[in-house]
Parts: C-alpha cells; sequence; structure tokens
C-alpha cells in the first residue's frame, strides 16, 4: 500500500488494554501512514506499541508523558502531522469500537472534497448502552440547534476526517475540547468556519468487559462536561446567529 503524503489515520489511546493491538493491525492493513498518540497510558500498551513500530515503517507512536485527555491527544498529532506536511487526519478509537474497514471508503470521500469534514454516523446493534444511545440523541439535537441544521448526523461518533488547518486554528487560543468534548464541539465550531459535513453510515460496536471493552466515559463526569460545553456554545451561537442567518440565506439564495 503506497503511503499517503497527505491524509493519515490518528488514534488517540488512553489505556485500552490489548484492544489496540488489533485496532492498529486493522487500520494498517487500510492504510498508510498510522499514527497513534499514547495519552499517558500506563497499562503497557506503549511498549507493545513500540515494539510494533520497530518492524512496521507505516507505523509511528507518539507518547505523552502525562494523561492530558482526548482532544489534546488528537491535537499533539496533529500539529506534528502538519509538520510533516499532512492535510487532513482520520481519528478512531484505540478500543476496537470503530470500523477500521471503512478508512478507505472515509478517506475517499475526503480526497473528493477535501474542504469537508467526513462525519461517521452510527449504526448500533444491540450491545450498545441504551442510555449512551439516548443521551447521543440530546447531544445531536443540541449540535443541530447550535449550528442550524448544517447537517451533523452525529455529534459525538468519532471516526471521522478532519481538515487539519482549521480544526488546529480552532484549538490553538481555546482551553476547552481537550477532553470528551472535543468531538462534539470540533463539529459545531467547524460548521461555523463554513467547514460542511459529509455524512456516511458505520457500524460501532460495544465490547463487554469479559470481551476486553474498556470505556473511560463516566456518566456523571462527562455528562456535566458536555452540558457546560453546550451551554458556553449556545451562547455564542445566540451573538452569532445573525451572521448564520445571513450565510444561510445567501448559500439558499445560489
Amino acid at each position: 500500500m503506497a503511503a499517503s503524503t497527505t491524509h493519515l489515520v490518528l488514534i488517540p489511546s488512553y489505556n485500552p488494554g490489548t484492544k489496540v493491538d488489533d485496532t492498529v493491525r486493522q487500520a494498517r492493513a487500510q492504510w498508510t501512514p498510522v499514527w497513534v498518540v499514547v495519552d499517558g497510558s500506563t497499562d503497557g500498551s506503549a511498549a507493545r506499541l513500540a515494539a510494533m513500530e520497530k518492524d512496521d515503517p507505516g507505523l509511528r507512536v507518539i507518547v505523552l508523558p502525562h494523561n492530558r485527555g482526548k482532544g489534546a491527544a488528537v491535537l499533539a498529532g496533529l500539529d506534528e502531522a502538519a509538520a510533516q506536511g499532512f492535510t487532513h487526519a482520520l481519528t478512531m478509537d484505540s478500543d476496537g469500537q470503530h470500523p477500521a474497514e471503512l478508512i478507505g471508503a472515509f478517506m475517499a470521500a475526503s480526497l473528493s472534497r477535501p474542504d469537508c469534514m467526513v462525519l461517521g454516523r452510527p449504526r448500533f446493534d444491540e450491545s450498545a448502552p441504551r442510555e449512551r444511545v439516548f443521551g447521543r440523541k440530546l447531544s445531536n439535537l443540541c449540535a443541530n440547534i447550535e449550528t442550524l441544521w448544517a447537517g451533523i448526523g452525529d455529534s459525538l461518533f468519532g471516526f471521522r476526517v478532519y481538515p487539519i488547518a482549521p480544526l488546529r486554528a480552532l484549538m490553538a487560543n481555546r482551553r476547552g475540547m481537550r477532553g470528551f468534548d472535543f468531538d462534539p464541539e470540533a463539529a459545531v465550531r467547524l460548521c461555523w468556519e463554513g467547514v460542511r459535513p459529509i455524512n456516511i453510515d458505520a457500524p460501532v460496536r460495544y465490547f463487554k468487559r469479559e470481551e476486553g471493552g474498556v470505556s473511560h466515559f463516566r456518566y456523571g463526569r462527562t455528562n456535566v462536561l458536555l452540558v457546560g460545553m453546550y451551554l458556553r456554545l449556545l451562547a455564542e451561537f445566540v451573538l452569532r446567529l445573525p451572521r448564520f442567518i445571513a450565510r444561510r440565506l445567501t448559500r439558499l439564495a445560489r
């Protein structure tokens, strides 16, 4: 597989257990290059990934000394990717929930419309916790209101392709977007900046603990973080509303 010089797969990873090994192998079977940002993991995964990296020139492992949060790990990867000339990054979780077999389709959509972001729209099976599915519907409603229904199919699903430059610009001078608030805030703010979404359906699987599943989603703490984020976005949205309406009317008039 020829290595792409514009698009890479970026996998933020924090204490994922052995699931990350399979995730990386599956991603590497679909794309070159694949980068993993180890976000201060203490489960031994950094050493295993470093061993894989030695035998695979298409794999790069970046190790952060301390856990900073998903968004911070993604940003560390984006900064290095931009320095090496990459323009787009497909982000995916390290725990095996995201469909590596769709990497090529998502990258193709991005290559055909590089000005857009390509968002995965999850299709759940019976393994999905009901409370997570319900919470996702609420998050999607908030994101749609705050973008005047600009087309965000799913606000939380982290399997997506971002244009690097506008995303780094958004995060450069902002203290938020460093934890679980990264994915929904990135989608909303990129829409505000005129980056239009392309939605592609993607299956998602939740692994049980006995299957090696690992989740760092904490219902109380994480939901408080997300509620605070959407309240901040709502306040900004109200201030920007006249401009958003004018831009929407301009598009409709074309």
